[in-house]
């Protein structure tokens, strides 16, 4: 960092992170880059699929001073076309356009990539991305499957690249506030843990007839490893994680975020049983494959946790759309993204009179400085310079999103499911193991 532009771009950059809070949450500031960020210090970018989140990763990315966004990837040329005229307008810079992300990871500019594709894209992009030398922000769920979690898990591994998944709670201030009371231990024993996701807004997907692919969309690159099928309107855009080809439904779309905290604040990692029933119960008539409605119950060796989920109705436990709960022998801590508060438990004294076995506690709301996703990305590119571990990484990412795959393979095959976390597999289930990966179509292969 030799120039002045390089020192002052240090210097914003420092002001940033005291600005939003991540020093006090221990989070660091970035010593001199020792890492592989490019010239003149600044963090080149790459963006692999455009829309949504993708998008949004990216804005979020360029708050923090030092980073630019030099290429985009997306094989629907429409959309490639409008996000690359959005980065011109919003930071004058035009962007090298890509429709195959092999050819964008080969761009010995771009320091780190951001891969926001359906997810049974993430583990082959990611995998390359680590092969590349590039550092990755990927979107959660990680992955599609579990032997696809493995496999990203490796590849970090055996790369070093900083890899960041977007579980962006991980770095929310009333989320870290919450998980330490969590783990003081003032709820006393915590024998169950509920998560939940209820989404007034969906509704149901209609059947519509297969038809030919919008002009400007490459529907092969689309689909990559998944069956070939068909374009349908219904599998694209948005409704994609509806199908089991792509993703796995609102299990894995919400449950990653939710049963996160609920690993994290209980401190575990695998379950030892797992069983899970539901189905397209609110919406009979929908073409969704995933189901509209679900529970499952996860044994871990001291307490159990429990997943519920359903589309049409908004009502959830305590009132709330989603959150997580924490069942205390004292009390009951409550967590959605809008603030956590207690729930005293009440007994009755030798005269009679009720009492609380523990003390109350405010309601604390998420303050707007609490911007987890913003948070969340400067966590990236800061650890991007130092080489430490980013908030959720991918080991992290990839224990959500295992979890919420067993869920899914517990109501897939109707079955009771003993899970040995020391294979990645099945105790004596030959069915349930056939679902730990989805099937590759030639001629992609599964990384490793």
């Amino acid at each position: 960092m030799g120039d002045t532009k390089s020192v002052e771009q240090g210097l914003d950059r420092r002001a940033f992170l005291k600005e939003t809070g991540l020093v006090s949450l221990g989070l660091g500031l970035a010593s001199l880059p020792t890492g592989r960020v490019g010239a003149n210090d600044m963090v080149n970018i790459g963006l692999i699929g455009c829309n949504g989140m993708g998008f949004a990763n990216t804005r979020s990315t360029l708050n923090v001073p030092g980073t630019r966004c030099i290429a985009l990837c997306d094989i629907d040329q429409n959309v490639l076309e409008r996000r690359s005229g959005e980065l011109v307008e919003l930071y004058g810079e035009q962007p090298r356009v890509y429709s195959d992300y092999r050819e964008l990871l080969d761009d010995p500019d771009i320091d780190a990539v951001i891969i926001a594709t359906p997810d049974h894209w993430h583990c082959l992009q990611m995998v390359r991305a680590c092969e590349a030398g590039k550092d990755v922000y990927v979107e959660k769920p990680l992955a599609n499957s579990i032997v696809e979690c493995e496999r990203m898990v490796a590849a970090q591994e055996a790369s070093g690249s900083v890899v960041q998944v977007g579980q962006w709670q991980r770095s929310g201030l009333h989320w870290i506030e919450a998980m330490n009371f969590v783990q003081s231990g003032q709820l006393g024993k915590i024998r169950t843990v509920k998560a939940w996701m209820y989404n007034a807004g969906i509704r149901p997907l209609p059947v519509r007839p297969d038809g030919p692919a919008p002009d400007g969309v490459d529907y092969d690159m689309w689909l990559g490893p998944a069956p070939l099928r068909p374009y349908n309107r219904n599998r694209y855009h948005g409704s994609f994680r509806w199908f089991w080809d792509y993703a796995g439904g609102l299990m894995t779309d919400w449950g990653v975020h939710l049963i996160d905290p609920v690993l994290w604040g209980m401190q575990v990692e695998h379950p030892k049983r797992v069983m899970s029933t539901g189905g397209n119960f609110g919406f009979p008539e929908s073409a969704m494959e995933t189901p509209d409605t679900q529970q499952a119950i996860y044994e871990f060796d001291d307490f159990t946790m429990v997943w519920e989920h359903t589309m049409g109705a908004g009502l959830g436990p305590f009132q709330r759309t989603h959150g997580v709960a924490f069942v205390g022998r004292n009390g009951t801590l409550v967590i959605d993204r809008n603030q956590w508060e207690i729930y005293p438990e009440t007994e009755r004294g030798s005269g009679g009179q009720p009492s609380y076995r523990m003390a109350g506690q405010p309601v604390r709301t998420s303050r707007p400085e609490d911007r987890g996703l913003d948070h969340h990305t400067a966590n990236f590119v800061d650890c991007m310079w130092t080489r430490e571990k980013p908030a959720c990484d991918v080991r992290t990412g990839s224990l959500a999103a295992v979890n919420a795959h067993l869920g899914n393979i517990a109501v897939r095959t109707g079955d009771a499911l003993d899970w040995d976390a020391e294979t990645l597999s099945f105790r004596n289930n030959d069915s349930a193991d056939g679902l730990l990966q989805n099937e590759y179509r030639s001629p992609w292969q599964i990384p490793g």
